[in-house]
């Protein structure tokens, strides 16, 4: 098939060759050949074909393609220059591939400029489409792009491309004052600096530039250099109006010659010029800027394509943002927040998703700048028209990009609190999926920005049922008269918040305690440390001072057993109690020796023996075992920090343990250690409970010979025989 193909190919050029003798008739060949569809992937059957169209295009570009007729004139650039042209080729810019970008940002200003110009002066036509065409060639290593702008005089060419650093758009923009239109066409210029033509030397061995004016009556000319330090210029004939730049690639650059590649960068850098971008006769920039227009104007179907394409993303975006402003910076964008993020599913951590243009030309892709890192998970475009760029146009002159950020920051911020206003249910969704995103916020941002960010927090509560999330402001709201802290704890599931021994007080009261479930909730609480004037106090803290927990009542304080005796009574009642608590909680801390710091009677209203404080976060004791390497195999588990423990000596279990301690001091002992762990499971701080087995079973054996010994004195036990199956073990 190849042979036949090849043969047929060469038959056909052979026959063209003699037949084609009028340009009507090439014409048409080219165009017909051009519109021939070729199998992809088949790299030997396109090199036949292209054999054929090689030959139309040849044959119809004869007679137009572009010549020099006049005296070339040889010049030479200045010291000064020719270091600043080595400069700009092997130093200012970080990415070969942004020569690209230039290139057609300066299409993109010539274009703009005739358009403009054309509003006064209607004899400037270049006959042509307002469009950037750019060709690539593979076979003879070179890159060219073409426009049909405002094009060059012969002193323009040789001011413009003779000097470094001198820019005829800005030079334009200068002159532009006062003039109408001007406005719009001050924000669709992109060039500022003059370097961006020489960024071409960066991939090119020789670059020749076609131009002509579109005044009337003007010449065509060619400028060649190959970047050494001259350049020369001569008149050309079959110049289009416009400018075409021709670079003959290195060798090391040959992949600027590749459709795919010039076509990535191409969407990279330029896709929303203002102007349509064709390679090869195929358009590029075919998605619209969506941020020039206004919000009204963009259709929903608009929002998922630009979403889709900016995030590369399948799904459909849950929220979205049209933003613009003209202070204290021009900012024109447009953001988006998925359905679904992927460090969820134990990926790697996600790169920032928001992009910076300026005029429409993407300066940072995915910018770590924009936004702070918890924020992401955003997807989107950023234009900043007035942004003070550095000559390359990849950085930034002054601290505008931090004014940026802190805008764009508050304005996301603003952004997520108005979406959860306007529909709770869509929100408190979102924040299943991105809370861990806002809670890392809390974390990192610093004083000003963190009590906004704890705005977007939702948390259950004691008040809510199961799965229903509330705003601290909302539990700020309905707090009791008189309270004064918000109160939190910090629990993996809601059962343990509800039977937690720290609990039952505030249960009691009709206090409302957040449960907080995420080990990452325990830094939050700690960065944040109040909300609005009232404290985040964790409900098992030491000694908590508010109105609301005051006890109301004589059982509360502890006072109804000795309310019917006299005063004399009800004092010495009370100073025995004290005197008997003093006892039970000095010896429990002779007992219980180093593990604990201090042993107090417990002032909580509590139906449990006893509870720790002033104890470890189970968050900060993971941490701490991880980075001491401590939960290694075969390593102990970290030792226990040493905590304060209150007993509750009206609890059946203690009254018991002190009437036994002189009899069975070693069961007391175990009895007293056992109460200590079970209070360390109840506040989340034991680490490894399997430590407390044997104890644990040695007091159930005993309790259970206590219980048999108590039924043998009131019932003799007969003896009974137990009957074995046959093949069962006793």
């Amino acid at each position: 098939m190849l042979r036949s193909l090849t043969r047929t190919a060469l038959a056909a050029r052979s026959r063209l060759a003699t037949a084609v003798a009028h340009p009507a008739v090439k014409t048409y060949y080219s165009t017909a050949l051009r519109s021939t569809v070729v199998p992809a992937g088949q790299k030997s059957i396109n090199m036949a074909f292209n054999s054929i169209r090689s030959f139309a295009t040849e044959s119809t570009s004869g007679e137009n393609e572009e010549k020099v007729i006049g005296e070339s004139k040889k010049k030479s650039f200045q010291a000064e220059t020719r270091k600043l042209l080595d400069i700009v080729t092997h130093s200012l810019y970080s990415e070969k591939e942004v020569f690209v970008r230039e290139l057609v940002s300066n299409a993109s200003d010539a274009l703009e400029k005739l358009r403009h110009s054309q509003l006064t002066d209607a004899s400037l036509d270049s006959g042509k489409p307002m469009e950037i065409h750019i060709s690539v060639d593979e076979a003879k290593n070179t890159f060219t792009i073409q426009d049909f702008g405002i094009g060059m005089t012969e002193e323009e060419a040789i001011s413009n491309l003779g000097t470094i650093a001198r820019s005829g758009s800005k030079a334009f923009l200068e002159n532009l004052e006062g003039d109408a239109g001007a406005a719009s066409t001050k924000d669709k210029i992109i060039g500022q600096f003059g370097v961006g033509f020489y960024s071409a030397f960066m991939v090119g061995s020789e670059i020749k530039v076609y131009t002509r004016s579109a005044k009337p009556g003007s010449k065509g000319y060619c400028w060649t250099s190959d970047g050494s330090g001259s350049y020369e210029i001569a008149e050309a004939e079959n110049v289009a109006i416009g400018t075409k730049i021709v670079i003959t690639l290195r060798d090391e650059c040959k992949e600027y010659a590749n459709e795919a590649v010039v076509e990535g960068i191409i969407k990279k850098y330029s896709n929303f010029v203002a102007y349509p971008v064709h390679l090869n006769s195929k358009k590029i920039n075919a998605v619209q800027p969506l941020w020039t227009k206004d919000k009204k104007d963009i259709t929903d179907e608009e929002h998922v394509e630009f979403y889709r394409y900016v995030a590369g993303a399948w799904d459909n975006p849950q929220f979205k943002l049209v933003y613009k402003t003209d202070s204290p910076l021009a900012i024109s964008s447009l953001l988006y927040i998925p359905q679904r993020h992927m460090e969820v599913l134990g990926m790697q951590r996600e790169e920032p998703g928001v992009s910076l243009y300026s005029r429409k030309v993407m300066i940072q892709a995915k910018s770590k700048a924009l936004l702070p890192e918890w924020l992401r998970f955003v997807k989107g475009v950023v234009d900043c028209e007035d942004l003070p760029l550095n000559v390359s146009r990849e950085l930034l002159q002054d601290q505008s990009l931090s004014k940026l950020r802190q805008v764009l920051t508050g304005r996301v911020i603003k952004w997520l609190e108005n979406e959860a206003k306007s529909d709770s249910k869509a929100y408190n969704h979102f924040f299943e999926e991105f809370g861990t995103f806002i809670k890392e916020g809390v974390c990192t941002e610093d004083e000003k920005t963190r009590p906004n960010v704890a705005k977007l927090l939702r948390y259950e509560s004691s008040a809510t049922a199961v799965g229903e999330v509330i705003s601290l402001k909302d539990y700020v709201d309905r707090m009791k008269a008189g309270q004064e802290n918000v109160y939190f704890t910090c629990v993996p599931k809601r059962k343990f918040a509800e039977e937690s021994p720290y609990f039952e007080e505030f249960k009691e009261k009709g206090i409302e305690v957040l449960f907080l479930y995420d080990t990452v909730d325990e830094f939050v609480v700690n960065n944040l440390r109040q909300v609005g004037q009232h404290k985040l106090v964790s409900i098992d803290a030491a000694d908590i001072q508010d109105k609301v927990l005051e006890p109301s009542s004589p059982k509360d304080s502890g006072e109804s057993d000795v309310k019917d005796k006299t005063p004399e009574e009800a004092k010495l009642a009370k100073e025995e109690a004290k005197l008997e608590a003093e006892n039970i909680a000095e010896w429990f801390r002779d007992t219980l020796g180093m593990q604990v710091r201090k042993v107090d009677v417990s002032k909580r209203h509590m139906s449990h023996p006893a509870v720790v404080t002033e104890h470890d976060s189970p968050a900060v004791r993971k941490m701490m075992a991880m980075m001491s390497g401590a939960a290694k195999v075969g390593e102990d588990n970290l030792p226990p920090t040493p905590t304060n423990l209150e007993i509750n000596v009206n609890h059946p279990i203690i009254k018991k343990l002190w009437s036994i301690k002189s009899e069975n001091p070693i069961f007391a002992k175990q009895v007293a250690e056992q109460i200590y762990d079970n209070a360390l499971i109840a506040a989340g701080v034991l680490d490894d409970p399997r430590s407390m087995l044997k104890r644990l079973n040695t007091i159930m054996e005993a309790s259970l010979s206590s219980s048999a010994n108590s039924r043998s004195k009131d019932t003799v036990m007969q003896p009974k025989k137990i009957e074995v199956v046959e093949g069962e073990k006793v």
